[in-house]
């Protein structure tokens, strides 16, 4: 099982997402469920991201908006770092 951390800027672009977006919170509590028992669940769309977004990952909330996560393997952590559309995040 994955350990989920949630950085201080991660809980704050959390809540601003899910008072504009408040239809998503249920999908999004499932996903972070998701998450911690298994990153490559294929519902997730885990998938490596490229640019200057090219050490980091992220799983599909929809198709319009996304959680960018970074993987610490060796301590079984995934580091929760945006959350938002392709265009808002980070």
């Amino acid at each position: 099982m994955f350990k989920l951390i949630f950085t201080e800027s991660y809980l704050k672009k959390e809540k601003t997402f899910l008072s504009r977006h408040p239809e998503f919170t249920e999908k999004y509590k499932n996903i972070l469920k998701l998450l911690e028992l298994n990153p490559h669940h294929t519902s997730l769309k885990l998938h490596k991201l490229q640019g200057k977004f090219k050490n980091e990952y992220a799983v599909s909330l929809t198709y319009s908006y996304r959680i960018i996560l970074s993987f610490t393997v060796i301590e079984n952590e995934i580091i929760l770092i945006d959350i938002g559309s392709h265009g808002e995040v980070y």
